[in-house]
């Protein structure tokens, strides 16, 4: 079998995702915005001819069906017991390797990903997993890489940090992406739009 690179997704409804940008954004234009970085972060995937893909969402989500690649329903719990569980499922099928993969890095460079592949907090790559290695991470603060860094540590596993990059949560982030020289093609096209209302 292959490695598997799991990309996280939410459905794309309005007041539900990119709540942060809405201050900038209206709802409906973060939840277009959403959209757009899960197509480029699918895309991007599926660019590494190394790995399957899978598309994992917390509710069925018909909206990226054009990609075909398998889709599966994320368990419930936080992010670290829905995380624990699709890369349970991925190793115990017999996968060498499985990453999970955020959306909210658009122009992420497909070399990063390999990277993951050769060796998050864009992504989190596990060869071998432990039932405790989420245990006590705080999700979306200043402090999650390096909580989820002991944590995992504290379970006997081995970390290694691969190259920086940045998420797209706040209004600052929405402003060095609208400056990025080399958007990927949803993510222009949405700012694009955005631009002429």
């Amino acid at each position: 079998m292959r490695p598997v690179i799991i990309l996280f997704a939410k459905a794309p409804q309005p007041g539900q995702v990119k709540t942060r940008l809405i201050p900038n954004l209206t709802a409906g234009q973060a939840a277009a915005l959403h959209s757009a970085f899960v197509q480029d972060t699918l895309a991007k995937a599926l660019q590494i001819r190394s790995a399957d893909v899978e598309l994992h969402t917390g509710v069925p989500c018909p909206d990226w069906a054009d990609y075909k690649v398998p889709q599966r329903l994320q368990c419930s719990g936080d992010l670290g017991a829905r995380m624990y569980d699709s890369l349970r499922a991925a190793l115990g099928e017999g996968r060498p390797q499985a990453v999970i993969l955020g959306t909210d890095s658009p122009t992420l460079p497909a070399s990063h990903l390999i990277e993951l592949l050769d060796g998050g907090y864009y992504a989190f790559a596990a060869r071998r997993i432990h039932p405790a290695m989420f245990d006590g991470v705080p999700w979306s603060a200043p402090d999650t890489l390096d909580r989820t860094i002991d944590a995992v540590r504290a379970c006997g596993l081995g970390v290694a940090v691969t190259s920086p990059w940045y998420d797209v949560d706040e209004p600052a982030d929405l402003l060095r992406l609208e400056k990025e020289p080399d958007l990927p093609p949803h993510t222009s096209q949405c700012l694009r739009e955005f631009a002429t209302l």
